[in-house]
């Protein structure tokens, strides 16, 4: 299957001597929003940051947008398109949030950010009144709406988003889920590492379950929602673990 969007083939990732991510196939395309759950310890932050470049793969194939990707450098995933807003909102603190905007946007061409700025601010609107405020004085919901922001900056064909509700109020993640559905209509495509299944599959199109580093389940949302014992069935083939988050 060839498409622009993130094609993922047969990636396996050790961390420490152990093979913590084994053999992972996955796609996310165009405007469409991919669920990967699963317990702690499942090995998803892992298949992030060796998406992001961060760690080295054992095996396997990323590609983003047409390109490969594979054994890139951090800022090389970047410019391909893949974006990545990793777990705990992280802002550059000392630096205003007009400031964390303009770092992110630092590779765009001149002339470019002005319209990037109205693009940022149409789907987070709550930042234009904080421009000039420090980044590391927001609250945790800001935070997060900032980290997302940076990680929009300069349209990027998909965005992956670890842990989209952690540490956050719920009303917060309700405010940022529309945002989420109206960034997947822009033509950006999501995959989004989610601790509590209820909002992933309220969110997303499609879900994957993954339990010890392997990919136990695919299906579609509709279909989980319709029957969320196949959810749990995946938990337990992958670890005894029937307990889910709500």
């Amino acid at each position: 299957m060839s498409h622009e969007g993130l094609i993922v083939r047969g990636l396996s990732v050790a961390r420490a001597g152990r093979e913590v991510v084994r053999a992972v196939d996955l796609d996310v395309l165009p405007g469409r929003i991919t669920a990967l759950l699963g317990p702690n310890g499942a090995g998803k932050s892992s298949l992030v940051l060796a998406l992001a470049g961060v760690l080295p793969l054992l095996a396997g194939t990323v590609q983003c947008g047409g390109t490969d990707v594979t054994g890139r450098r951090p800022e090389s995933v970047r410019r391909s398109g893949l974006a990545i807003a990793p777990e705990g909102h992280r802002v550059l603190a000392e630096l205003t949030v007009s400031d964390n905007l303009r770092v992110a946007a630092s590779s765009l061409p001149r002339g470019k950010w002005n319209e990037e700025r109205d693009r940022i601010f149409s789907w987070f609107p709550e930042l234009t009144g904080l421009m000039n405020q420090q980044a590391g004085s927001l609250s945790g919901g800001q935070q997060q709406m900032l980290a997302l922001a940076q990680t929009l900056v300069g349209t990027p064909r998909v965005v992956v988003i670890d842990e989209l509700s952690l540490g956050l109020a719920p009303i917060v993640v309700s405010r940022l889920l529309p945002t989420l559905k109206d960034v997947a209509a822009s033509g950006i495509g999501i995959l989004l590492i989610e601790q509590f299944t209820t909002v992933a599959l309220d969110l997303a199109q499609d879900a994957l379950v993954m339990v010890r580093g392997v990919i136990r389940l695919r299906q579609t949302t509709e279909v989980l929602q319709s029957d969320p014992s196949l959810i749990q069935v995946a938990y337990h083939l992958g670890s005894g673990e029937t307990k889910l988050r709500n």
